[in-house]
């Protein structure tokens, strides 16, 4: 079966610090980027009026811009990030800007979903551990990070600390096989054939509809 996108299941690099609260998925992906359904362009679109001005120049302040950061794949965000509306785009852009994984003490729902199911782990964590992350994602020389997934650990080698993280079982499945929801659902197909076998057998009078087309008079 094909995967949906890369299987996660280690991952090392920089860390950035996005503390602000509350950042929407209009901010996250601006509406003028969401003309198409590939992903072209979406990482010029990510955060784009925080990275850029309005002539479309570089903010050389804003985070993503700077060395190391400009490389990051991990992305340490204020409280209930991705809120608003429901916007796959914004996890696009922020998965083709490089970002691989999200790390804060709440998101909004429908991100997090969508973040899960397009290969981008979405963990909260403690508000005391993300105040700790946060400080080290700060600090250009402690801001590297590793993601052990099959473990569920979090290592910062800036404090030589690790911590372990809960993650729903079926989105870490998703996760470490690198499928979406469809490709999930197509690891049963085997079982849902075997389940249509069984209900007509005991149904007959029942047909599936390719079978009983319309009659024309």
């Amino acid at each position: 079966m094909n995967s949906a996108f890369p299987a996660v299941t280690r991952l090392s690099g920089c860390a950035a610090a996005l503390p602000l609260p509350h950042v929407d998925t209009d901010q996250i992906m601006p509406k003028q980027f969401l003309k198409g359904i590939d992903r072209q362009g979406l990482a010029q679109g990510f955060l784009h009026d925080m990275r850029f001005d309005g002539s479309g120049q570089m903010r050389p302040d804003f985070v993503l811009n700077q060395a190391p950061w400009s490389e990051a794949h991990f992305l340490v965000t204020g409280p209930n990030f991705g809120c608003g509306s429901s916007r796959e785009h914004a996890v696009w852009g922020l998965r083709e800007l490089g970002i691989r994984c999200v790390l804060g003490t709440s998101f909004g729902g429908i991100f997090s979903d969508n973040c899960m199911r397009n290969g981008v782990p979405a963990l909260v964590l403690p508000a005391f551990e993300v105040d700790r992350l946060m400080a080290l994602a700060q600090d250009p020389q402690r801001c590297s990070l590793t993601l052990d997934l099959p473990t569920q650990s979090l290592y910062t080698a800036g404090d030589g600390q690790t911590l372990h993280f809960d993650i729903d079982p079926l989105h870490k499945e998703m996760l470490l096989r690198g499928l979406d929801a469809v490709g999930m659902s197509l690891t049963h197909a085997q079982a849902i054939r075997d389940f249509e076998t069984r209900y007509l057998a005991a149904t007959p009078w029942v047909l599936p509809p390719q079978a009983n087309p319309p009659q024309e008079n």
